[in-house]
């Protein structure tokens, strides 16, 4: 799936199944409790904290999902490409960092 038909989807889920986007402070909100829980799963499961019993049936990938969902929204509801965007990032990033990330020390 390509990020122009995640897009879509998210904008016909909205339409067919919700009233209609939440506000764009509450999308930011939303994302940031989201990004918040797959903050915990990676702490507690690849960092130093322990894994509560209630967390060990998280699923990371559906949390992550819920992630992109909020950020598609957010990219619609501002009139964000998030195809174009992204591969416009990516562009830049390839230029800007091609030796920057070999070079480094830390890295090998």
């Amino acid at each position: 799936m390509d990020l122009k038909n995640a897009q879509k989807q998210v904008d016909d889920w909205i339409k067919s199944h919700g009233v209609r986007y939440f506000n764009e402070l509450t999308n930011m909100a939303q994302l940031t409790e989201e990004v918040g829980e797959v903050a915990r799963i990676i702490a507690r499961r690849y960092g130093e904290q322990s894994e509560k019993e209630s967390d060990k049936n998280k699923d990371l990938g559906e949390e992550l999902a819920d992630v992109l969902f909020v950020v598609l929204c957010l990219a619609n509801q501002t009139g964000v490409d998030l195809e174009a965007s992204f591969n416009k990032k990516l562009d830049i990033k390839t230029e800007r960092d091609h030796d920057r990330h070999h070079n480094n020390p830390k890295l090998k």
